[in-house]
């Protein structure tokens, strides 16, 4: 459930394109039932060190990984130039990768007097492996949760842009939301951040006592693993994305028993949890 360091091997190509789509099963959530399968986008963690020191965790496509790092490495005034840049390895675990990056001394040491004055932040004296089981937490299992009826699935959208106060006059925001076990929308929080409108929500629904386990928890965003975790965390029942799942996502949400389905624009609902 967290990253078996056991399975580590060396990547024969450190900045091979992306794997091809993992291919996963659904169940049409209409009358009909009908099983199809649909390519979803695969995901990793990955977890970077430069000269020793734990930099950065974050999930990203398993693909062309040496590019992202040389140019996060420059995006995030790291590092000058690729000329700041040694060597670049590569260890790859079970859903994870470890970049272990040599550069400069220059950089390394204004890289170190940065992290002094940021004291506190979340990576600071964690080492690789460490930072990965982060990424790829051991959760609780949660008790099953029958999925909600069907129909309450009809004009979600809909529903949901009516909900959303804040995104009809602004634009550019996520949404989180809770539809009561009558299919009402309960709660909706809005936010730049897809991580924080869910945190809003969660708090929302413990300030007021709401029953997780009962009706369903709805994200405008795409489903990422980090959603995965919170909801696990918050023991919510269901769990709806109105974007399509990462293969990994639906992976760890039928390992934890949260019921995952997806709302595609045209086309019925689809059960990707429980499988």
């Amino acid at each position: 459930m967290g990253c078996q360091v056991e399975q580590q091997h060396e990547h024969s190509d450190a900045n091979a394109p992306a794997p091809k789509p993992s291919i996963v099963n659904y169940r049409e959530y209409d009358a009909s039932g009908s099983v199809g399968q649909a390519a979803l986008a695969a995901e990793v963690a990955l977890a970077i060190t430069y000269n020793g020191l734990s930099q950065a965790v974050m999930m990203v496509s398993p693909g062309n990984i040496e590019d992202f790092i040389r140019g996060f490495s420059v995006s995030n005034a790291i590092v000058e130039g690729q000329h700041e840049i040694y060597d670049i390895r590569l260890s790859h675990f079970d859903q994870a990768c470890q970049a272990d990056v040599q550069i400069s001394s220059r950089a390394f040491w204004a890289l170190k007097d940065h992290r002094r004055q940021m004291a506190g932040t979340s990576g600071c004296g964690l080492c690789g492996v460490e930072a990965l089981e982060q990424a790829l937490p051991q959760l609780g299992i949660l008790d099953p949760s029958p999925l909600p009826p069907p129909e309450h699935f009809s004009g979600i959208r809909e529903r949901i842009e009516q909900a959303q106060q804040m995104a009809r006059s602004s634009g550019a925001l996520h949404a989180a939301l809770h539809f009561d076990s009558r299919g009402s929308a309960l709660l909706c929080r809005e936010d730049i951040g897809r991580h924080n409108a869910l945190d809003k929500l969660i708090g929302a629904m413990q300030r007021d006592q709401v029953e997780a386990r009962e009706g369903f928890t709805v994200v405008t965003s795409r489903c990422s693993l980090e959603l995965i975790h919170k909801a696990v965390r918050a023991r919510i029942g269901t769990l709806v994305s109105l974007s399509a799942p990462t293969a990994l996502t639906v992976q760890w949400a039928n390992r934890h028993r949260l019921n995952l389905i997806h709302v595609p624009h045209r086309n019925a609902p689809r059960i990707y949890s429980p499988a």
